[in-house]
């Protein structure tokens, strides 16, 4: 979504608000299309003493498949962001302020990169998710499979001798 934003630059106290969905199911995550409905993008453009500031909320479902388990799993997730928008960059490594020399914001784009980068490195079914088993490959969260987990690494033998 394409925001025109010269009204809000040149008047304090002015402000925009957006609320639209962002279609992500084509978006590509390792291999997975974990976006199965649209974005809602809650977004809010304010002048405060003439700096303008972006806030945006992104309200959607992530659909993944567990890390330990690799069970199917969804969940809501609302993410916020802010920035401050700036028509000209003096410093071209400042990171705090997006430029907008024509007081026009590609949204889309903001948002996108705004939820990778802040997605969870690790997305598990349940916080004390078992796992599988590295022998029989049951998952564990449906109970004990029988194998028998005492072995242990020839590399680690040593340590077991400080233990008896």
């Amino acid at each position: 979504m394409l925001l025109k934003l010269k009204d809000v630059f040149l008047n304090d106290g002015s402000r925009s608000e957006f609320d639209y969905s962002l279609p992500l199911a084509e978006l590509d995550i390792n291999g997975d299309y974990p976006f199965k409905s649209p974005v809602r993008v809650l977004a809010t453009a304010v002048n405060r003493a003439g700096v303008v500031e972006l806030n945006v909320k992104a309200v959607f479902d992530y659909t993944t498949r567990c890390d330990r388990c690799f069970v199917p799993i969804t969940k809501p997730m609302e993410l916020s962001f802010a920035h401050g928008l700036a028509t000209e960059l003096i410093d071209e490594e400042n990171d705090d302020y997006i430029e907008t020399p024509d007081y026009t914001l590609e949204l889309d784009d903001v948002v996108i990169s705004d939820i990778l980068l802040n997605l969870p490195s690790k997305m598990l079914c349940k916080d004390d998710c078992k796992g599988l088993c590295p022998k029989c490959g049951k998952n564990l969260n449906e109970g004990d499979c029988g194998c028998d987990n005492e072995t242990i690494d020839s590399r680690l033998e040593i340590l077991k001798q400080l233990i008896d």
